[in-house]
């Protein structure tokens, strides 16, 4: 396997145009420091962007008898791929070019069984929900940009 295919990487970007509405799926997002990604209309300043990791959507889904369940039913901003983000509460993760800091857990809702029943409790262990970020730099990521932790 080359290094291409093991580094961490943007897997997927979804917009929310609405409260409650749709995962519009997207190339590419730019993030506002202290906002979030502009266009999305669900952002605090607490909880700015949310991401999930590609692996840990994979073994809930497995937990779910291998459920085909579209990755955007979880109502995140981005996946990643590569990077293990459970604990990381406080940590600083770089996407492309921009820094955002980790502020916590996202637990999953009501709704992800609304998506397929008991993806809630899937989602529950290991954080597997994701995580909320703050977004420290301004820039623009796109699918494809590589993911790490800042040093």
């Amino acid at each position: 396997m080359s290094q291409a295919e093991t580094a961490a990487t943007l897997r997927a970007i979804w917009i929310k145009r609405a409260h409650r509405g749709v995962m519009d799926p997207v190339a590419s997002a730019t993030l506002i420091t202290g906002q979030g990604i502009d266009g999305n209309v669900d952002r605090s300043r607490r909880r700015q962007v949310t991401i999930i990791d590609e692996a840990a959507w994979s073994r809930a889904l497995a937990e779910l008898g291998d459920a085909a369940v579209n990755p955007s039913a979880r109502r995140a901003n981005f996946m990643i791929r590569g990077i293990d983000l459970e604990g990381s509460r406080g940590r600083v993760l770089v996407i492309g070019a921009v820094r955002c800091a980790i502020g916590g857990e996202t637990r999953p809702c009501e709704r992800m069984d609304e998506a397929h029943d008991g993806l809630q409790d899937a989602l529950d262990p290991e954080w597997r929900g994701g995580v909320f970020v703050q977004v420290l730099s301004d820039g623009v990521v796109s699918v494809g940009d590589p993911v790490s932790w800042e040093a």
